[in-house]
């Protein structure tokens, strides 16, 4: 446990304890909204937000695991400043988006999925962006990116490190 976060009436429970009082009423079907506010607030589902989760609310955690887990929408680790989602759309496929990803993955040296070991970036392949008309494409943030070969994904993210240096 760490010095800073972890004591019980700390900040980094203020949001637990937010969660808890407007979305928690008792009920074992209320767990979903809570896990989505409480990623929400801290980006991820941390283990010992789990924990108290089970704590409070008498849900094991293995039942709770189970529902974070099942769900692609949580996230049982931290993810990057930023999110890159390369699109596997049919479009987005068909027009080499596997080597886009694939580019992305040897420019970041993460697996798809994965964070970078600097937290700047998280990697994420998506069903669909609807921008099939600009396959193939990604997004970083709100910023869409199409029309994508991996030479010029590997200069997006070169040119994001740069100016991520810059400021």
């Amino acid at each position: 446990m760490c010095a800073n976060c972890c004591k019980e009436n700390s900040q980094y429970y203020a949001a637990f304890e937010d969660v808890m009082g407007e979305y928690y009423h008792g009920s074992e079907s209320d767990l979903i909204p809570v896990l989505q506010k409480l990623q929400s607030a801290y980006g991820y589902l941390p283990k010992d937000i789990i924990s108290r989760l089970s704590e409070r609310t008498g849900i094991f955690v293995t039942q709770i695991m189970g529902v974070a887990t099942f769900y692609s929408q949580f996230r049982l680790t931290p993810v990057g400043e930023k999110t890159i989602k390369v699109c596997f759309g049919t479009a987005c496929h068909v027009n080499g988006a596997e080597k886009v990803a694939d580019a992305l993955c040897d420019e970041l040296k993460i697996e798809m999925g994965g964070t970078t070991p600097d937290n700047k970036f998280t990697l994420e392949s998506v069903a669909c962006l609807g921008c099939c008309s600009l396959a193939p494409v990604m997004m970083i943030g709100d910023e869409t990116y199409g029309r994508l070969t991996p030479d010029k994904a590997r200069k997006i993210i070169r040119e994001l490190y740069t100016k991520g240096a810059e400021e």
